[in-house]
């Protein structure tokens, strides 16, 4: 159903703005708190790090400030997560210039919901140009076994809109299976409906695998689903695979589709659940209740996970299990990403098995 391509030297390869995270303690609120831990994270590399972690090769493109510590320390997180990474590196000019985002924001916690603030005045991860990489060379010579597209990087600016697209074409070119997380975000479609539409529907039609959830796949490609929130998420499963069926419908080239469910009882206690067409096979794990540390990054974690397995080659029924694993995982770490040790770690989460092991 979905082949890999033979000898590449990446089995992933994501696009992405890098940038830190600053999140105070112990599940404390921002304007609470004079202590931060700083992390380097985009919702990219946090899919990338399941397979990184797992051992296989990933790579990063993007963009760096030159002579920033910010970047260095962004460049030293990704060598520690074993990805190797390339892109230009842009002047900062003077202080009002470029800079890498800043994620500022907190976990929650019991009945105080997270919060979260983007500081994205000057990201230079807007700046990523496809003339900045040479594609025949990393479709064509090293080879990729799947690119990862997400929304949030489709939709940053017009250039990282036409990046996307131009590396959806060479992907397709080179027989490299495209992966697009729609993640849609209304403040980055403001004023650039049509264009952005347009650009998605292009990509979309060329992907493999399609991911998204019931608002991504309505306000991103048009296509209805069921009806967003809600207090029982497992009622709407019907509701979700009729969705599914549409946009297989509307786009014919893709073979996966995937959606998570997640209902919030508290900030510390979710109800965790998946679906998944691969082929004619659907695959749905009921939602199933998991203790959260944090859940930034869990969503990217189920894709993760997702990807890891179609690029190891197992049954499909295997990728949605591994996928809400390895997206369960990443809720229990402070940093947005999972760090498996190893596979069975993960297959543990899966069969609820959290004993000691010695």
């Amino acid at each position: 159903m979905l082949k890999i391509k033979d000898n590449c030297k990446y089995s992933l390869v994501v696009p992405t703005s890098m940038g830190v995270r600053i999140c105070p303690p112990n599940g404390q609120p921002v304007a609470s708190s004079n202590m931060f831990m700083m992390q380097a994270t985009s919702a990219e590399t946090n899919v990338a790090s399941i397979s990184a972690y797992l051992g296989l090769p990933t790579k990063v493109l993007t963009t760096f400030v030159k002579d920033s510590p910010i970047a260095e320390f962004i460049k030293r997180d990704l060598r520690s997560r074993g990805m190797d990474f390339e892109g230009p590196e842009v002047p900062q000019g003077g202080p009002w210039g470029y800079r890498h985002q800043f994620n500022i924001a907190d976990s929650g916690y019991g009945a105080r919901g997270p919060r979260v603030c983007n500081d994205r005045a000057g990201e230079v991860g807007r700046t990523l140009n496809i003339n900045d990489f040479d594609l025949d060379r990393i479709f064509g010579e090293e080879g990729v076994g799947i690119l990862h597209l997400s929304g949030l990087i489709g939709a940053l600016s017009h250039e990282t809109s036409q990046f996307c697209l131009e590396l959806a074409r060479a992907a397709k070119k080179y027989g490299t299976l495209i992966s697009f997380d729609l993640n849609h975000r209304a403040s980055f479609w403001e004023g650039r409906e049509q264009e952005l539409h347009d650009i998605f529907t292009e990509i979309a039609s060329v992907s493999d695998i399609l991911i998204g959830n019931e608002e991504d796949f309505q306000l991103c490609l048009g296509i209805q689903g069921p009806e967003a929130g809600g207090k029982d998420i497992a009622a709407k499963i019907d509701g979700f695979k009729g969705m599914i069926e549409n946009v297989r419908k509307a786009f014919p080239n893709a073979k996966v589709f995937a959606t998570t469910l997640r209902q919030v009882i508290s900030v510390n206690h979710h109800l965790w659940g998946a679906i998944l067409l691969a082929g004619d096979d659907w695959h749905v794990v009921e939602p199933r209740d998991i203790t959260v540390l944090d859940r930034i990054g869990g969503g990217d974690g189920f894709v993760g996970g997702l990807l890891y397995s179609i690029l190891k080659g197992w049954e499909s029924e295997k990728w949605i299990q591994f996928g809400w694993a390895t997206g369960a995982m990443a809720t229990t770490f402070l940093t947005d990403y999972a760090q498996p040790m190893d596979e069975d770690q993960v297959w543990s989460i899966w069969g609820g098995n959290a004993r000691v092991k010695r």
